[in-house]
């Protein structure tokens, strides 16, 4: 008989995923707007100030839109984002342990702006927190768990498998 233990995905483990997923992003839609724009647009990005002007409308949806779109459709289909993924995380319901539905993806989309302020403090928060919650986590009723593949309870056979 095994006892699952459940295991809260840290401070650290997230901002690394949230790292790997900006280098995704940057790496997708970069060669995208320069086709766009060309090389102009990134000589307007390293003066720009304000976060809310945008170059034009393939800008606003390359860097903007389509992303927060694929947070969202990550998060319910999967659960996680690709960098997520990647560091063996998981978005779930709090009470249920199932991805999160649109409302709830929704609303912690949303309260990512709370999390940030003050100072990101609501980032920050997670590793404080004892479920590593985020103020959007806590706000969306979700928490990052920690799902390392464990391949322990299988026989050799079974692991040689799995590779062949």
């Amino acid at each position: 008989m095994s006892t699952t233990v459940i295991q809260y995905a840290g401070f650290w483990r997230r901002l690394a995923a949230v790292i790997l997923d900006c280098v995704l992003v940057l790496t997708l839609t970069a060669p995208l707007l320069y086709l766009v724009y060309g090389h102009h647009y990134f000589y307007w990005l390293i003066t720009q100030l304000d976060l809310f002007n945008v170059f034009g409308l393939w800008d606003f949806l390359l860097t903007r839109a389509l992303p927060i779109l694929a947070l969202l459709i990550f998060w319910q289909r999967k659960g996680a984002t690709p960098g997520k993924a990647l560091m063996h995380c998981r978005i779930v319901d709090s009470q249920k342990h199932t991805y999160p539905d649109r409302n709830q993806a929704s609303i912690r989309l949303l309260a990512y702006v709370v999390s940030s302020l003050p100072l990101y403090l609501g980032f920050f928060w997670i590793g404080w927190d004892k479920q590593k919650q985020g103020f959007h986590d806590k706000l969306a009723k979700t928490v990052v768990l920690y799902t390392p593949d464990d391949y322990a309870d299988q026989s050799l056979q079974e692991l040689m498998k799995q590779v062949s």
